[in-house]
């Protein structure tokens, strides 16, 4: 056959091997002849069955020249070493930001669309990202896999866990430019910055005054409502 001229019959795509034709077939097919001996899995590919298996051997061939880090597959350490060069070839035709990665821009794009594919089947939410998807899950299921090691607690997200074990060991990393004051959490630390800025991004639908923080104004608009500001089931506060 001549160059370019392995034609698939179910699509429109063609190849120059008739290796890489074959390959492709079994996309339509489903047919995965090349099975993981220590799993369930199999594959398409041979090629694909042997990055697999080091997941299972712990095998991780490509290491990074710079840092420490190795990689399982060629194409992660190539997207790794762009944290080292900051190269970012992947660009956003509507705002001025790039990224490393290919699939963090295809994330990023939805910012602009409002497209939230990943949908749950329990409840009406939906989401940009599968991850985020994933750990809403678990406020249906109620599972918890970040268990701390010094108390009995357990969080939905591996972020969560980190911020709490901070409470064990008094670590405060965000320190502020200004004044000598470290927080455990980074968003504590923004809305600190704002006492020296005198930002007051929360501003009253009712009245003309404004807040460093969303929970004082949800506390603010109960003296337009009267809600009572103690929530407790106890306390007789109002």
């Amino acid at each position: 056959m001549e160059k370019n001229h392995y034609r698939c019959d179910v699509c429109d795509k063609s190849f120059v091997k008739s290796s890489t034709w074959t390959i492709h077939r079994r996309t339509h097919t489903g047919e995965k002849l090349y099975a993981c001996d220590v799993c369930d899995k199999s594959f398409v590919e041979s090629s694909t069955l042997t990055i697999h298996r080091r997941t299972h051997t712990g095998e991780k061939p490509y290491a990074c020249d710079v840092c420490d880090k190795s990689f399982v597959k060629s194409s992660t350490l190539t997207i790794h070493r762009r944290t080292h060069t900051g190269e970012k070839l992947y660009a956003c035709d509507v705002c001025d930001k790039s990224f490393a990665q290919s699939g963090t821009l295809t994330i990023h794009r939805r910012t602009h669309t409002g497209e939230k594919p990943y949908a749950c089947d329990v409840c009406d939410k939906s989401f940009v990202k599968s991850s985020t998807l994933t750990i809403h899950r678990r406020t249906h299921t109620g599972e918890k896999l970040y268990a701390c090691d010094v108390c009995d607690k357990s969080f939905t997200q591996s972020g969560t866990l980190t911020i709490h074990r901070r409470t064990h060991t008094g670590e405060k990393p965000y320190v502020c430019d200004v004044c000598d004051k470290s927080f455990a959490e980074s968003g504590k630390l923004t809305i600190h910055r704002r006492t020296h800025t005198g930002e007051k991004l929360y501003a009253c639908d009712v009245c003309d005054n404004s807040f460093v923080e969303s929970s004082t104004l949800t506390i603010h608009r109960r003296t337009h409502t009267g809600e009572k500001t103690c929530l407790s089931d106890v306390c007789e506060k109002s």
